[in-house]
């Protein structure tokens, strides 16, 4: 058995440059786009955050939205603009035939108790304190203290009836790599039609920003694109953002009339260990899994800007010149921030966009790294995915004339 043509019928993005898929080819094709960055909040450490969104065009009942963090909202509007984009909303046909994929973090802390919690840790070496006096008065009921990953995919279900399968992916930038490898795989094996596929990542919190932070992977200086960290030490600055696709069948999409942004060629993934240079080799391996006709090939990279990874992938991108390939790279990450588990659904998205209007995006940084694409027509685009501690992937999308 052949195996089956992925097509993208829907793109839902929510994030600092506006929402929907115009808002974005416009603001990434002008010349890097006007930029949403809030300096000041969390300083020094710099967000994208929303602008303003009417959450109610997509979650109509308050009670919907009450019972939901922002995180889950951002993801829930997102999925509702995939869904209307590919003429799925309201379907309850087709509503009940798509299979739902989400990756997504866990949501947001209780900082008052977290804040206990390390003040006591400052003051005294013993941990038992915090088991028998500080954690039984402060749990919730549900014996957790963050909103489960999985109730973003359930909300979903509820508000936009996407009743068909579900799975739910944890694990950063590898969740949002592997919920697009899983839909694919299971649309070319013939395990399914059509999927809404995605994540969402709220960066306004202070909770997610003491993590990354105790990692020392975020930018803690005024703003620089992701090419232009490595001389202070490389970070990312967390984006919120809801990315959300419709991965269809050729067939399907073709019975009810529907034509693509582009075709999902393939979709590779590894999780090396990132000893040094190794994250180029794992990238150049995938690479060469994939059917990448030689001459000019646009690049949609997924860099975060954190070292060294953002300079082992650059080394990856730049070798492809040797191998008889153009590059010209567009970082998505420079304009709406490092969106974690929903990086890689986002950059498929874009570059889907970019490939339905036969053009790609403007040059975001301010060195020599990117470039204009010089190739006379865009007919293919490769995305990235490198995780800023593990998880490494790239998919292949084509346009469909």
């Amino acid at each position: 058995m052949n195996a089956r043509d992925v097509w993208i019928t829907g793109v839902g993005l929510l994030t600092s440059l506006g929402e929907g898929g115009e808002a974005h080819v416009s603001a990434l094709q002008a010349n890097a786009g006007t930029l949403h960055i809030d300096e000041m909040t969390y300083a020094p450490y710099p967000i994208y955050p929303l602008g303003d969104v009417d959450f109610g065009k997509q979650i109509p009942k308050k009670s919907d939205q009450r019972q939901m963090e922002l995180w889950q909202r951002v993801g829930v509007y997102a999925s509702g603009l995939a869904l209307a984009d590919s003429g799925l909303a309201h379907d309850p046909v087709l509503l009940s035939k798509t299979n739902l994929i989400v990756a997504a973090g866990s949501g947001g802390r209780d900082t008052a108790v977290d804040s206990r919690i390390l003040d006591t840790m400052s003051s005294t070496t013993e941990t038992e304190l915090l088991a028998k006096e500080i954690l039984p008065t402060a749990l919730r009921p549900t014996l957790f203290l963050a909103q489960l990953s999985n109730l973003l995919a359930g909300n979903i279900s509820i508000v936009h009836n996407v009743t068909a399968s579900s799975r739910t992916f944890m694990g950063e930038e590898m969740a949002g790599l592997a919920a697009i490898e899983n839909a694919h795989r299971r649309i070319t094996s013939g395990q399914g039609d059509i999927f809404l596929v995605g994540g969402a990542l709220n960066a306004n919190r202070e909770d997610l920003l003491l993590g990354y932070e105790l990692g020392k992977n975020l930018w803690a200086h005024p703003y620089k694109g992701v090419w232009s960290r490595k001389e202070k030490g490389g970070g990312f600055i967390p984006g919120s953002a809801g990315a959300f696709l419709v991965l269809e069948a050729r067939e399907h999409a073709e019975a009810r009339g529907r034509k693509p942004y582009a075709r999902l060629c393939d979709v590779v993934t590894d999780c090396c260990r990132r000893k040094p240079g190794e994250a180029t080799r794992a990238l150049g391996s995938l690479f060469d899994t994939l059917d990448v006709p030689e001459g000019p090939l646009a690049v949609m990279s997924g860099a975060s800007g954190v070292e060294p990874i953002a300079s082992e992938e650059l080394e990856f991108l730049q070798g492809l010149d040797e191998r008889g390939y153009q590059v010209a790279i567009h970082a998505h990450g420079s304009q709406i921030g490092h969106t974690v588990e929903a990086h890689f659904p986002a950059g498929v998205g874009l570059a889907a966009l970019a490939l339905a209007n036969g053009r790609f995006f403007a040059p975001s940084d301010e060195n020599w790294v990117e470039t204009e694409f010089e190739g006379d027509s865009l007919s293919r685009v490769l995305v990235t995915g490198a995780g800023h501690w593990r998880g490494e992937g790239l998919a292949l999308l084509e346009r469909v004339e």
